[in-house]
């Protein structure tokens, strides 16, 4: 996938645009700023058709924004190790003030999620805000690591009717 277009939010998040071929499904990744370094070249070896953007966020807030504007077919949330499933997940609630002079509402309760049957993501269950703030937006997500990012884009498209 070519990238296309970097930029900050409102939130202060960065987000970058990738394209691939033409058709296809759009597609988000989401990731912590610790675990986000070596993405982009992740997503510009993806062979894929569609689009994919990532954004690297602090919170849940810029990521539920992400996804609503976005309107992806699914989203896979880098974590520290591959998850398929997680449980409700209960962030606590605080205003945020820091970003870029913007103040916003965080926190609340959200659902339990599981990944999408056809992805072969893993049998490792574990509690992740990210993936719960996305299920409650009712959008299929799965948890997977930064070096396997490519095989687990690449995996979920080709399990995805005109996906790759």
């Amino acid at each position: 996938m070519q990238l296309t277009r970097t930029w900050t939010d409102i939130y202060g998040s960065a987000h970058a645009s990738f394209e691939g071929r033409a058709g296809g499904h759009p597609w988000l990744v989401a990731s912590s700023p610790e675990l986000a370094p070596n993405l982009a070249e992740a997503l510009e070896a993806v062979d894929g058709k569609g689009s994919v953007e990532l954004i690297v966020h602090d919170g849940l807030t810029p990521l539920l924004a992400a996804v609503r504007e976005a309107g992806p077919r699914g989203v896979l949330v880098i974590g520290k190790g591959a998850l398929n499933a997680g449980p409700e997940v209960a962030v606590p609630e605080a205003v945020i003030s820091d970003a870029g002079g913007v103040e916003y509402a965080e926190g609340g309760t959200f659902p339990a999620w599981a990944a999408p049957a056809e992805l072969k993501s893993g049998k490792r269950k574990g509690q992740n805000a990210a993936a719960s703030a996305v299920a409650s937006l009712d959008v299929a997500v799965a948890v997977t690591t930064a070096s396997a990012l490519q095989k687990a884009l690449e995996g979920w498209m080709d399990a995805t009717p005109h996906g790759r």
